[in-house]
Formats: C-alpha cells, sequence, structure tokens
C-alpha cells in the first residue's frame, strides 16, 4: 500500500489564542486549558498505531506532541521529532499583536490579509502560497518515509488550514468554512499523488467547545 496515514493535530490553547493575538514564530507556551486538551488528545491517542510523531519546534506545539508521545506504545513511545517546516505561517511585524491592532495600525495590510491575499506577507513575514510550498515539502518528505504506516503531525491553525486545502482542493483565497480548533483530531490519507481528507476536527475527546482562531 504506497499510502500513509496522518493524524493532523493544532497545538493546545494559549493565553494569545484567548486574547486573539498573533504568534506566528514567537515562542508561546500553552496555558492551562491547553496542557489540558493536550492531554486530552494523548488520551484519545492512546491506543493508536503510531510510527512517528512529528512537531513544529514550537513549544506549544512541541509540549502537544510530548503530551501524545508519552501516552504512545511502540516505535513512538515518548519520542517527537522537531521539525520547522511544521512551524505556523510567519507574520512579522504583525506578531505579538492583537486583529484589533493589526487592523487599527495597518488597514490597508489588514484588508490584504482578511482577504487572503495569496502574494500579501507582513513585512518579515510569509505569503499564503509560500506557507503551502513549505508545508507541502514538509508533509512529502516526512510521510514518504512511513508508506503504510500512521504518523502524527502537530502542529498551528495555518499548517492545519493548508493541510485541509491540500486535501480538498480548495483554492488558497477561498473564504475558510472549516473548524481550525485546538487539540482537535484530523485525519487525511497521503499518497505520492497528494493527500485525501479522512476525517476533520474530531473534538470527541474535549468536553466543551474549543476555541477556533484562523492562525496561532
Amino acid at each position: 500500500m504506497t499510502a500513509t496515514r496522518i493524524i493532523a493535530i493544532r497545538h493546545g490553547e494559549t493565553a494569545w489564542n484567548v486574547d486573539t493575538r498573533l504568534q506566528g514564530h514567537l515562542d508561546i507556551g500553552l496555558n492551562p486549558r491547553g496542557q489540558w486538551q493536550a492531554h486530552r488528545a494523548a488520551q484519545a491517542l492512546a491506543d493508536e498505531n503510531i510510527a512517528a510523531i512529528y512537531s513544529s519546534d514550537l513549544s506549544r506545539a512541541r509540549a502537544t506532541a510530548q503530551a501524545i508521545a508519552d501516552r504512545c506504545s511502540g516505535d513512538a513511545a515518548g519520542q517527537v521529532h522537531l521539525h520547522t517546516g511544521l512551524r505556523e505561517r510567519g507574520f512579522g511585524i504583525f506578531e505579538g499583536q492583537t486583529y484589533a491592532q493589526i487592523n487599527t495600525d495597518w488597514p490597508e495590510e489588514s484588508r490584504r490579509w482578511r482577504q487572503r491575499d495569496p502574494h500579501f506577507a507582513p513585512e518579515g513575514g510569509e505569503t499564503l502560497t509560500h506557507l503551502r510550498e513549505r508545508i507541502t515539502r514538509t508533509v512529502n518528505a516526512l510521510a514518504s518515509q512511513h508508506i503504510g504506516e500512521q504518523i502524527v503531525m502537530v502542529a498551528h491553525g495555518g499548517v492545519m488550514d493548508a493541510l485541509y486545502r491540500m486535501a480538498t482542493g480548495q483554492d488558497i483565497e477561498s473564504p475558510r468554512t472549516w473548524d481550525l480548533g485546538n487539540a482537535a483530531i484530523n485525519r487525511l490519507l497521503w499518497t505520492p499523488d497528494g493527500l485525501t481528507l479522512v476525517g476533520w476536527s474530531d473534538t470527541r475527546h474535549l468536553d466543551a467547545a474549543v476555541l477556533d482562531e484562523a492562525s496561532a
């Protein structure tokens, strides 16, 4: 079987998620609820047959991935492989700012960002086109090493959004109508031809609605 099963998970909640403050490449840790969400996701996946766990190197993703690894048995037990290709979109000068501040301080840039201009990047940040190319390269490189196996990828809201679009053929600039909840479990199938969506935004392991931000 020339396919790899992927469980893709956005990191648990952070204080900046609650504040609607863009994190991008800034290294913001999980808040107490985010830690709880990570452990709930780990519990939900404890019986899964997982060959490897990959994570963004940013601490909010790394801590979520480690919680999962600590509950795994077999090859993935306790081990998290960090990969910078799974980082959130770089937001440059937007990082550390709330959505409201961005709209006030950079109204034209905010408009292009909110309208998902594929060629717009905040100063010092990434375009959506670059983000998609980075995620495509990373997923292809990691998944191709695990044909016939199942792996976990822990990353960020922007990465989850890119994966969903890649798997469903959605254009980069199309408005988003799907959830990107913290610690939701998303399932995809990778082959050399690309990604296929298997299941999205499973939050049954969480006892309340999860915060849903466009990016974190």
